[in-house]
């Protein structure tokens, strides 16, 4: 049953089956009731025969992507995390430049970043460092860090280098 109740004391119904009166409220203003009966269908974990679904292939990479991170010491990570930040330096020149680039690489970045970063915080709990020590160290960190171009800049400059090289020769 469909119910309009406008601002006047009257109302209007348009009845489509008899259901059980719904008691009045003092609401002066428009309501409309309609019961729906909705069913969701049940998520299946496979797709088609034996093969998972794409949700938990991908819960599967992540979770090989984060042991490959904790593996890593520390060191490692804050090397791996400029890189990466040099990466996406990179990624948003060639975005400026109007180049053609992969839209998706800049969250497979942030998020391989934001990984490393969570490995690195977790390891700072272990040892007892709290909040405020954590970002005093990270300060110093981001102070010490000395500018390099990133890996994939260093690539190009290889093969712009070797190209040059074939052509003078």
């Amino acid at each position: 049953m469909l119910n309009l109740s406008i601002a006047s004391p009257t109302t209007i119904t348009f009845p489509t089956k008899p259901i059980p009166q719904i008691p009045k409220s003092v609401f002066n203003g428009i309501q409309i009731r309609h019961s729906w009966s909705i069913r969701a269908p049940l998520r299946q974990a496979t797709l088609s025969g034996n093969r998972p679904s794409s949700s938990v292939v991908m819960m599967a990479k992540r979770e090989e992507e984060m042991k490959e991170i904790r593996a890593k010491t520390t060191e490692e990570i804050n090397e791996e995390v400029v890189d990466l930040k040099g990466e996406l330096f990179m990624l948003r020149l060639q975005k400026s430049v109007r180049n053609e680039f992969k839209s998706s690489e800049f969250r497979r970045m942030r998020k391989m970043i934001a990984r490393m970063l969570t490995v690195k915080r977790e390891r700072e709990l272990k040892e007892g460092i709290n909040k405020r020590l954590s970002r005093k160290l990270d300060r110093q960190w981001k102070k010490s860090i000395v500018v390099r171009p990133p890996p994939s800049l260093k690539k190009l400059q290889e093969e712009e280098a070797a190209a040059e090289a074939e052509k003078s020769t």
